[in-house]
């Protein structure tokens, strides 16, 4: 086989095919992933995941595609970085980022949220394959890249991602090679832009960012369109005008674009085929506002007068007839909102003329407004909006407008016009006209023919234009309208004409009719004419606006004459203003007359650079023609319109610079001319005329050309300036400060032009007038007068802009001196603000931003500005703080930006900065709201100061202060805003780099003050424990702050941070290492305060910084352990804090091996501490676990499993008597029941709480947890308050005993302690309540589920374990299962309940088994004797129970089909559970199970028992309530007298009363006897209920019941036959005033379930009241257990004593409470069933082995039945009976006695009754003498 070999060109691939590596060495690839490729071996390859450079491996060649790569290296690190321009990187990049997000919004379920960034991301792939594919133009690059980056920033922020920061190309800001202020702005810029982007987004109503953007911020724009065809069936020769149109106006607002289309279809020169290209320019913000701008063409047809004519040789050829328009609305084009693509083809449709009276212009009105089907027909066209001007554009879209790209302006002039621009365009259109028919019949089809004509009636060639694009033409012929009396054109034509002609030209309008048949047209002349002069004769052009022209008769000849019209007057307004009147006689030289029937009308609009139409501009720019009118018309200037004054703004300053080059050996003109020009630079100040400022920079840089100027503009100024310093009236210089810039701009280029002509002459002249001009302004900054306050004012702002020009010709040196003059001459609290505002533009000129010495103008500015701000940021005057602030930070930006990067040339001008503002600036950040607009600012300031400061600027700056406090305090401070600042970070979230920047310069300066700290203050006798502890906080902060855990963030930005700012972290955690170590004996002040922080850092989820910081414990232990012999204090914050952490996130498995292992191997290397360390190990190991399981569950939805860890940290936490985690967890514990509605489980919970409580005035500690609105304040308060709650919680769940036990203990407290009569007499009603609620509300008895978890999948609190839960009210076994399933989706469930074996266990997946156990009863040895109430007893078979039993039958032996009952066996599954149910927790993990079989015969007795048990409950219910229906009971009677309808207990007689079975089983002889006594028995107790049913028997159910009674003597007689007879005592005797319970449910129940629902409730616990220990388990029980009871090791339950003190006996219900045991002696539970089924759930002793036997159980069954009311138990406690004397008769024959005797008798012979059967129990256990059963008969 071939080496490996290294590669060297195929370094980077991505994986275009899924491949599975099938053994260890072979990578598994995915599509996409990117891999590193290191070597190569034939077809395979070498190399790791970028993504994951843990994953190595070897992986085929075919598998991936090979990527062009660079290798860059840092340091020994070689990273591999695609070939790709950096913008197709960063979107293969976002992509992979928004690819993860995109499957997360699915599996969310965010859908609209999820194909928004589909579609994105769709976008994005598109364009980068057309970014890689280098095909694209510069301009649609350009684009395309603006476009990308817009949508990358848009989707990150609404994705929140990380902001990228660009520069003006879009390329990504490099942090490193930026200085921190620019970053700060380049963030703040793009936020701004990105928030502008998603308010437009969210409104809907700019979806392209880009171009919005770009049309936004550029004054002129231009549209393109390319007409791609035109389909229209004429048949004549057409011209289509085409312009842009404000339908709301009704003006066309552009020049026509003229496209002569040919009869064939096609052009009619063929060239222009596929080149039918213009561009519509000069479109300004004001018409991208309008509200709507139609792209319209107008259609001209030229030809017949009717289409319709067929005779072609007759007709008139050559007219131009309206044929119709087409328009289209292209405003979202217009203003960017729709898609502007050149490819991108658009239908305009056509609309035809219909009528004579449709004139194109009123068509265009129908043709904006309707949206009707134009049946295919009109023109198809691409747009595109381009930004620029004509220059612009054809530079930046060469592949569209070229020189052939015909060029359509705006009608009028574009928002800026450029000097140069020369344009001297005459709009002519012609309106409308109305001419009388005269002597014709009808009315006449008026053509006008329009020429310019010279004075003397020559026609000047090529002077009309019709449209762009088309040839000039020497006569213009309008469109005519066939027999309109009012034809109404609205034809647009230019005139051009030459400047110098213009005085002499005029515009001829001549009208002739036109005749549809060609022989009468010939013979057509110019039946009028009008005509108007284009100048007027004061030299003004022609008024925009419409013109009435009169029209003119006579001769065609003279017509043409112009000697013969140009006498007459041309317009109607000449007539008017002569006063004269012109009848149609009236005749006038050369035979023309003015026709007072016939109307005609223009419109004019002068678009000219040269042609003025203001009478006092014009006198200004032609001044030499009448120079005594020079200064009337320099005053006169600042009375014309500014509009006009800057379309001529280069003539006009042409002219004031000749006047003053002219007049330069005179000063006569000069004011004037210095005024004209402020006035001029004040207009362009305007925000009306903002754009010219680039016209008047233009003109100075390219056109100005007065030599002298400067000389006589610097005189005039300074003597204003020392007028005014003078406090003498001066009124321009406030204008003329205002205009300081141009007029500096002024001087220096005509200084600059000067110098070039004469070589450098009178440079020295120059500067000392520039000297003197500035020690003027200087004289008016001193000036004390209260008028130039305003102009102090005004100086400040305006100095600044004059800079950049003046430091071109004057020496900087010298600038520098006087602009530090100029700003110290003002007094120092005079002006702070404005001062302030100036200094930051001063800063930002190129004279602050020369490289140079020492003793520069940066120096000098530095300096002041420094001083400046110290002063203004260290004063308390609140009234204007923000605004100050505001400019303070301004400068400060500008300082450092400029400063930043030229660190050879910056050093003292920092270290200025440095000593006057850090500490300052520091100061203001503390005080400083963190919700102030400016506080990142002055946040970016400081962190911008430290970031330039060197070592050197470090040590100079600690010298600095004069005393060890002063250092300490300023370090402390610092300490605190950078932990500050960490904590609650200023920045906006997704500002990262300027976060990490940040980082990276708090890191340096950390690192150099730890140096200082080591110098100044580790000795002993100057230790600083605050300073040190402050750094330590500060550095644990810094290391564990969000935006630094790198394992947190995606695999780009992981990659992105790691390589521009490696991992910070380590750096920072070895310094804190190393500052450890060096405390030496100061080590133990920061045991145990600085043990939480430094636990934070090491659970940092990073190997190396793990391993470098995890001795420090052992070194806090050992330091502890020296000092105390032990290290208990370290011990307890250890756990305290690992609880809080844990929770918090933090932590993992890796980490609790590597706490072991490192501090397993410290402790070995000191013997005497090893054992101690060992035990802590083991004591965290334990905790970390349990505390890993609780947050591995905190976010699950099972609260279920929540619990579960809650109560195991609570174990723990008790186990090591930590009271406050315990305490905390309890009241987690109770929210979390809370949540689920498990009130009984909360007040158990609660209860805890109580028992670490006294019933005393103690105060409470801090470790106990106070509830309520107003804490309670001692030991009794809380404890009383708790109760309280308590009671309520039980209350809710039902648990009335327990309350009615926590009521006793208070009103004890209240009778006894208090002597609270009113608080006992309060709680006695609510005693009274609770026993009422216990024997009239219904509690449905709850079942019980056993769980069993199986399978290493599950967690490790429920692996391989089973539990008991408790169930709700009525919850099935299948609800409880669908709910447990669905907390473990993954979970298979098991079908059988037997135990799964080992491979189960040990099997990867989880596996559920889930089953109904039944609870086995505890004797309450206080029920004996008595007769108990059903509601009472009930409660407590489902209650206080611990054991619970599973039982499913089992055939053994011969099975005899007609008797099942003969071989069947009842196989019992006993679990005992670690605590009583209820408890602090639904369910209990079971930690005892055996197993046993019960025989067929002990499951008949089980049987037989449980029916008696049924019956007896029944009548006893029937007995006290005699409202209860009584279906039941006839269906529980009749199902047990009628064989035929249960089979009776003949089964057992043909299965158990046989010679056979005997003979067999002679050991069951008891068994046997004990079954008869059962069924003997049952005779009585249905005779009961047959009494009671023929009472209460309805007559329609009597024959039912008759039945039933003849089955039940028939029943009777055989029964007491074989069995013998027993008989009940006479039940009718009551105890006077026992009230009859009666039963009453919360919710509606059926009459069957009525009748038979066993009743839920949960458990009542006495508890034990004062106890002053915290005692987490009660003392031992005051009955102890039965002897020999064998518990399982799982269930010992060890008493914990955190205090000594007095145990009290406390109920253990719950995981930490003690039990309260009942007696020994066991209880069945009554089976469900009636009859004699047989139960396949019957309830057993419990888990622990039987030491009696099933017979001996059964037996007290029957005690602790419910009773019939009247009937007492009185079970003796001395020895019973023997067998023989169980089963006598009690039937005897009383004696006539009195009612007392009576009823003495009758309780003797309830008592004997009993005492009997108690006997006969006893007997048969074998357990009592035959002699001790005792009677009072």
């Amino acid at each position: 086989m071939a080496p490996w070999r290294r590669t060297d060109k195929e370094r980077l691939g991505v994986a275009i095919s899924n491949f599975q590596g099938s053994r260890a060495p072979q990578l598994t690839l995915q599509i996409g992933d990117v891999v590193h490729i290191q070597e190569t071996c034939g077809d395979w390859f070498r190399g790791y995941l970028l993504k994951h450079k843990m994953s190595q491996g070897i992986f085929p060649r075919a598998f991936v595609h090979i990527k062009e790569a660079m290798v860059e290296k840092v340091g020994n690190t070689e990273n591999i970085v695609p070939a790709e321009i950096p913008l197709a990187q960063e979107v293969t990049t976002t992509l992979w980022e928004w690819g993860s997000i995109w499957k997360q919004l699915y599996v969310a379920s965010r859908k609209d949220r999820f194909l928004q960034l589909q579609s994105m991301m769709c976008e994005l792939m598109e364009w980068r394959a057309q970014l890689l594919s280098g095909t694209l133009p510069k301009d649609e690059l350009k684009e395309l890249k603006q476009k990308v980056t817009s949508k990358i920033d848009y989707g990150n922020r609404i994705l929140e991602l990380d902001l990228t920061v660009r520069d003006e190309d879009g390329n990504t800001l490099d942090p490193g090679r930026t200085s921190v202020i620019s970053l700060f702005h380049a963030h703040e810029e793009a936020t701004e832009k990105i928030t502008e982007r998603i308010k437009e987004d969210t409104s809907r109503d700019q979806p392209d960012y880009g171009t919005c953007s770009r049309l936004s911020s550029s004054p002129t724009h231009s549209l393109y369109v390319f007409v791609r065809n035109f389909v229209c069936r004429i048949g004549e020769d057409a011209e289509l005008f085409m312009s842009l149109y404000d339908p709301n106006k009704q003006v066309v607002i552009s020049e026509n674009y003229l496209v002569r289309w040919g009869s064939r279809g096609f052009p009619k020169e063929i060239e222009m085929l596929n080149n039918l290209k213009v561009v519509f320019t000069d479109l300004g913000n004001k018409d991208l506002n309008r509200d709507k701008i139609y792209l319209i063409c107008q259609i001209v047809r030229i030809g017949k007068m009717d289409l319709k004519d067929t005779n072609v040789k007759k007709c008139t050829q050559g007219l131009r007839r309206p044929f119709g328009v087409a328009g289209m609305d292209i405003t979202d084009i217009i203003k960017g909102k729709a898609e502007s693509d050149e490819e991108k083809q658009h239908f305009i449709p056509f609309h035809p003329v219909t009528a004579e009276s449709d004139f194109l212009h009123s068509l265009l009105g129908k043709a904006t407004a309707s949206k009707g089907d134009s049946g295919g027909q009109g023109l198809w066209v691409t747009m595109k909006m381009l930004v620029g001007d004509l220059t612009q554009i054809r530079k930046d879209y060469p592949h569209l407008v070229d020189r052939t790209t015909v060029v359509a302006r705006k009608l009028g002039f574009p928002e800026i016009i450029m000097p140069g621009d020369v344009r001297n365009d005459i709009y002519i259109t012609l309106l409308q006209g109305d001419f009388d028919k005269y002597n014709k019949t009808s009315q006449r089809s008026v053509e006008v023919i329009m020429c310019v004509c010279s004075e003397d009636g020559r026609t000047l060639p090529n002077a009309i234009c019709a449209g762009a694009g088309d040839k000039a033409m020497s006569e213009y012929r309008s469109v005519v309208y066939y027999q309109v009396k009012q034809p109404r054109w609205m034809e647009t034509v230019k005139v051009a004409v030459p400047i110098e002609d213009m005085q002499r030209v005029h515009l001829r309008f001549m009208f002739r009719h036109r005749s549809s048949v060609e022989s009468k047209d010939r013979g057509e002349k110019n039946f009028a004419m009008s005509y108007v002069k284009l100048m007027k004769e004061d030299g003004t052009t022609l008024q925009d606006g419409c013109h009435d022209l009169l029209v003119l008769k006579g001769d065609s000849k003279k017509m043409e004459d112009a000697s013969a019209y140009l006498t007459l007057p041309s317009g109607r307004h000449h007539v008017e203003s002569r006063g004269a009147t012109l009848s149609r006689s009236a005749s006038s030289v050369g035979g023309l007359s003015v026709s007072s029937r016939d109307a005609f009308s223009i419109s004019s609009l002068v678009c000219s650079t040269k042609l003025t139409q203001n009478v006092g501009l014009l006198g200004l720019l032609k001044w030499r023609m009448k120079p005594q009118l020079l200064q009337e018309n320099l005053e006169k200037l600042k009375i014309v319109d500014g509009e006009e004054v800057v379309k001529f703004l280069q003539d006009t300053l042409d002219a004031l610079f000749n006047i003053m080059m002219e007049h330069s050996r005179s000063a006569e003109y000069d004011i004037l001319v210095f005024d004209a020009l402020i006035y001029i630079i004040g207009l362009i100040a305007d925000r009306k005329f903002q754009h010219f400022n680039t016209v008047l920079e233009a003109y100075i840089r390219q056109h100005f050309s007065a030599t002298l100027a400067y000389k006589k503009l610097m005189t005039v100024l300074k003597t204003y300036l020392d007028t005014s310093s003078r406090g003498e009236q001066c009124e321009p210089i406030l204008r003329t400060l205002k205009a300081l810039e141009y007029v500096f701009k002024f001087i220096v280029r005509s200084r600059t032009l000067f110098s070039q002509l004469y070589e450098g002459k009178e440079q020295t002249e120059f500067e000392e007038s520039m000297r003197r001009l500035f020690e003027s302004i200087n004289n008016l900054m001193k000036s004390q007068h209260k008028t130039t306050i305003l102009l102090q004012v005004a100086a400040l702002k305006y100095i600044p802009s004059v800079l950049h020009d003046v430091e071109t010709v004057f020496d900087a040196k010298l600038l520098s001196q006087l602009l530090y003059e100029f700003y110290t001459c003002i007094p120092p609290v005079k002006l702070q603000k404005q001062k302030v505002q100036s200094l930051s533009e001063v800063v930002q000129s190129n004279l602050f931003k020369k490289q140079g010495e020492r003793h520069t103008a940066r120096h000098l500015q530095t300096e002041r500005s420094a001083k400046e701000l110290k002063d203004l940021l260290q004063q308390k005057d609140e009234g204007h703080q923000a605004l100050e602030k505001k400019y303070c930070v301004e400068l400060l930006h500008s300082l450092l930006q400029v400063l930043s990067g030229q660190a050879a040339f910056t050093f003292h001008h920092i270290q200025e900065i440095m000593v006057q503002l850090l500490r300052t600036v520091n100061q203001t950040v503390i005080t400083m709201g963190r919700d102030h607009a400016l506080i990142s600012h002055f946040v970016a300031c400081m962190t911008a100061i430290l970031d330039q400061m060197g070592d050197q600027h470090y040590s100079f700056y600690i010298e600095t202060f004069q005393t060890s406090a002063d250092l300490v305090d300023f370090l402390m401070e610092t300490f605190i805003m950078f932990k500050d600042l960490i904590g609650k970070n200023v920045y906006p979230r997704d500002w990262v780099a300027m976060g990490m920047v940040q980082n990276r310069v708090f890191l340096r300066a950390i690192n150099k003050f730890a140096e200082i700290m080591n110098q100044k203050f580790l000795e002993h006798t100057h230790f600083e424990f605050q300073l040190w502890n402050n750094y330590f906080h500060l550095a644990v902060a810094f290391i564990t702050q969000d935006s630094l855990q790198l394992e947190q963030f995606s695999h780009a930005k992981y990659n992105k941070i790691l390589s521009k700012y490696g991992d910070m972290r380590r750096l920072i955690g070895f310094s804190i290492r190393d500052m450890w170590y060096k405390l030496g004996q100061n080590k133990i002040c920061f045991i145990p305060g600085l043990v939480g922080p430094l636990l934070e850092m090491t659970l940092i989820p990073e190997a190396e910084l793990r391993k470098a910081t995890v001795p420090i414990f052992f070194d806090m232990m050992l330091c502890e352990f020296q000092r105390s012999g032990d290290f208990r204090k370290f011990e307890n914050e250890i756990i305290l804090k690992l609880d809080h952490e844990v929770e918090g996130g933090r932590g993992d498995e890796q980490f609790m091996g590597l706490l072991e292992s490192i501090l397993m191997e410290c402790a070995s290397e000191h013997p005497a501490i090893a054992k101690s360390v060992e035990t802590f190990v083991s004591l965290v190991k334990g905790l970390l676990e349990k505390l890993l399981d609780y947050r591995g569950v905190m976010g699950d939805d099972s609260k279920d499993n929540r619990m579960s860890c809650t109560v195991n940290l609570l174990n723990f936490y008790k186990d090591n008597n930590r009271e406050e985690m315990y305490i905390r967890y309890l009241y987690k514990l109770r929210d979390l029941h809370l949540d689920c509605d498990n009130y009984t489980e909360a007040a158990y919970t609660l209860l805890l709480h109580t028992w670490l409580l006294k019933w005393s005035d103690e105060p409470c500690t801090s470790l106990v947890v106070q509830t309520g609105r107003q804490p309670p304040q001692t030991h009794r308060q809380l404890k009383e308050a708790l109760y309280e709650t308590i009671i309520g919680y039980f209350d809710k769940g039902k648990m009335w005993e327990e309350a009615i036990s926590l009521c006793k203990e208070l009103a004890e407290q209240y009778e006894l302690e208090l002597f609270d009569y009113e608080l006992l007499s309060r709680n006695l009603v609510q005693q009274a309540k609770l026993y009422e609620n216990i024997m009239k509300v219904l509690r449905p008895r709850p079942d019980y589920f056993a769980v069993g978890y199986y399978g290493q999948g599950f967690p490790s609190f429920l692996r391989n374990k089973i539990f008991i839960y408790r169930g709700k009210e009525y919850e099935r076994r299948e609800d409880f299962q669908m709910q447990l399933l669905s907390q473990f989706p993954n979970a298979e469930k098991m079908n059988t309940t037997a135990a799964p074996g080992e491979e189960v266990r040990a099997a990867p997946g989880q596996y559920i088994q889930c089953f109904t156990v039944q609870p086995v009863l505890d004797e309450h040895p206080r029920f004996k004797n008595k007769p108990v109430p059903d509601q009472i007893i009930n409660f407590y078979k489902s209650n206080y129970v611990q054991r619970f039993h599973y039982s499913r039958p089992v055939r053994r032996g011969t099975v005899d089909p007609d008797n099942e009952f003969a071989s069947m066996w009842i196989e019992r599954t006993s679990f005992l559970t670690a605590y009583k149910l209820p408890g602090i927790l639904r369910w209990f993990e079971v930690v005892h199970i055996s197993q046993g079989t019960i025989s067929p015969l002990e499951n008949a007795i089980e049987t037989m028992s449980a029916a008696n048990e049924k019956i007896l409950m029944m009548v006893n219910q029937y007995q006290s309530d005699q409202s209860l229906p009584i279906n039941p009971l006839s269906m529980l009677l009749n199902g047990i007298v009628d064989p035929a309808v249960m089979g009776g207990f003949a089964k057992y007689e043909k299965a158990f009363f046989t010679e056979e079975y005997a003979r067999e089983h002679p050991a069951d002889q008891d068994k046997l006897n004990r079954l008869k006594d059962l069924i003997a028995w049952q005779i009585p107790f249905l005779e009961a209920g047959i009494k009671i049913h023929e009472k209460r028997v309805s007559d329609n159910l009597r024959p039912f019941h008759d039945r039933m009674a003849e089955c039940f003597q028939s029943l009777r007689v055989k029964v007491e036959r074989e069995y013998g007879v027993r008989e009940m005592p006479d039940f009718e005797d009551r105890r006077a005033g026992r009230p009859r319970s009666m039963l009453r449910s919360y919710r509606q129940m059926s009459v069957i379930s009525l009748a038979s629902m066993n009743s839920d409730c949960s458990t009542p616990s006495k508890t034990n009241t004062e106890s002053s220990s915290f005692d987490l388990e009660a003392g031992p029980p005051r009955t102890p257990k039965a002897e020999g009871e064998p518990i399982s090791p799982g269930s010992t339950l060890p008493e914990v004593k955190l205090r000594r003190s007095k145990k009290r006996g406390k109920r253990s219900s719950v995981v930490l409470a003690g039990e309260k045991l009942a007696a020994a002696s066991e209880l069945k539970r009554l089976s469900r069933k009636h009859g004699f089924m047989s139960d396949t759930n019957l309830s057993e002793h419990g888990a622990i082995p039987p030491q009696t036997s099933v017979l001996s159980q059964m037996s007290f069954a029957s005690q602790s039945m419910p009773t019939i009311p009247a009937l007492t138990l009185s079970v003796a406690g001395s020895p019973g009976l023997d067998e023989a004397s169980t089963s006598p008769r009690l039937s005897q024959v009383f004696l006539q006695l009195s009612d007392g005797d009576k009823k003495t008798l009758k309780r003797k012979k309830v008592n004997q009754f009993f005492k009997t059967m108690l006997a006969s129990k006893s007997a048969e256990e074998g357990k009592l003498p035959p002699d001790s059963l005792s009677t009072d008969l």
